[in-house]
């Protein structure tokens, strides 16, 4: 197992190429079930979810090639209805082949999915929203099976009880195919709910926004290929932006979408770190001396819980008492116990953090526990007076690709070491 090792206290300064963004990866890679065309998909990271991806969608059949972030997928027959536990288990992403394999071939069996362990996450409104479209479900041996009468969804009215991505994501795929027009309430906003959008229609969908958090989708009878470039990762520049501001350092981050960083750029400035928007990304340059601040996390555009561990980092070197107010996850602290090993001082209280700024962290042995944390810990690192040691970096390679190389070249002394 490979271990990360910082030696901290070095400013970064130079520019980072943010890459093709995970969350809007993963469900475009799966319309390759719902078009016997081909399809390209150009900016795709090289991360561990998307080979999982990969992996599942070609033990279904789909026929795929990757190329230096550029992949291609083509579905002949499908060989499989059965997406198996020892894949879904390691992502939770997995659970989007749901809807198109109930939408297209009206039968599927998918294992109950898996992941960060970063709190409950259940299912049940992919399984609502199915089966209110006509599908016939039951969980039975830690599978979710499925079964579509005449193998043809019907359409429906469905109203979230609450607002969730994958949800949202299961749901517009399953109505692209099926007969009548689906209306979605309380849908999700993220910016990787429009890339899907946008490339269902290059695909031949119906579908439209009529105002924010409602979409109208008509079935059509079949979808075609498409060739769609992934839009950059917003988490991965906001984690880079954090960076910059954790070592009072300067970076341009190259094609950082910032206009899907609102809620992280008014937080940095609020804090005295100056940003600079560029129409093909944004420049982050912090001084010595950051100040407190509080946050709560909320769905977008709010401040995304993916950056909370990051901006907890930040916070443990800013001058004064802030605080993080999680709202999204119940169990997304698990990364306090490590910072605490860098000599920051937090205190949970329920779903609070209350975090005193010191000035300096000390260098430390840690281990990661999901995939932000880690990051949050590799920011502390780079701040930190002598060496850390992060252990259990399998979750970074989920998320965040060539991360040594990107820190490296802009000045941090960051390794990576397989462990004996």
């Amino acid at each position: 197992m490979d271990q990360i090792f910082v030696q901290g206290g070095k400013k970064l300064r130079g520019s980072i190429k943010i890459s093709g963004a995970k969350n809007s990866a993963l469900p475009i890679l799966v319309l390759g079930l719902l078009s016997n065309d081909t399809c390209v998909v150009q900016n795709v990271p090289n991360l561990q979810d998307i080979n999982t991806m990969k992996q599942l969608l070609k033990s279904l059949g789909v026929e795929i090639r990757f190329e230096q972030n550029k992949l291609f997928m083509n579905l002949l027959t499908l060989s499989s209805y059965k997406a198996k536990y020892d894949l879904v288990r390691k992502m939770r992403a997995s659970i989007l082949v749901l809807g198109p394999l109930l939408a297209k071939f009206g039968k599927a069996e998918v294992s109950l999915p898996g992941g960060c362990a970063i709190g409950s996450r259940p299912v049940d409104m992919h399984l609502s929203a199915l089966e209110k479209m006509g599908a016939k479900i039951k969980i039975e041996d830690g599978y979710i099976k499925g079964m579509v009468r005449g193998n043809s969804l019907k359409a429906a009215k469905i109203s979230f009880s609450r607002i969730s991505v994958g949800a949202t994501e299961n749901t517009i795929m399953a109505a692209t195919l099926a007969s009548g027009t689906t209306f979605i309430e309380n849908a999700a906003i993220e910016p990787e709910i429009d890339d899907l959008i946008e490339v269902l229609i290059k695909m031949g969908a119906k579908i439209s926004k009529t105002k924010p958090g409602c979409i109208e989708i008509t079935g059509v009878k079949k979808l075609s290929g498409f060739d769609h470039t992934i839009m950059p990762d917003r988490i991965e520049a906001g984690t880079y932006a954090i960076a910059a501001a954790i070592t009072g350092g300067k970076l341009e981050l190259i094609d950082a979408p910032n206009n899907n960083l609102k809620a992280l750029i008014d937080y940095l400035r609020k804090i005295g770190v100056n940003i600079v928007k560029y129409s093909d990304g944004i420049e982050v340059d912090a001084p010595e001396k950051l100040f407190s601040s509080n946050l709560t996390t909320e769905v977008y555009p709010g401040f995304p819980t993916d950056l909370q561990a990051q901006a907890m980092s930040l916070m443990t070197i800013s001058e004064g008492v802030s605080s993080i107010e999680e709202q999204i996850f119940e169990n997304r602290f698990m990364h306090v116990s490590e910072l605490l090993r860098f000599g920051a001082n937090i205190k949970i209280t329920g779903n609070k953090a209350i975090i005193k700024g010191t000035k300096n962290l000390n260098g430390a042995q840690v281990m990661a526990t999901d995939l932000r944390a880690s990051s949050s810990l590799v920011l502390a690192g780079l701040r930190a007076e002598g060496e850390t040691v992060i252990n259990r970096i399998y979750h970074l390679d989920r998320g965040y690709e060539n991360l040594v190389q990107k820190l490296s070249q802009c000045g941090a002394v960051i390794k990576r070491v397989k462990k004996n």
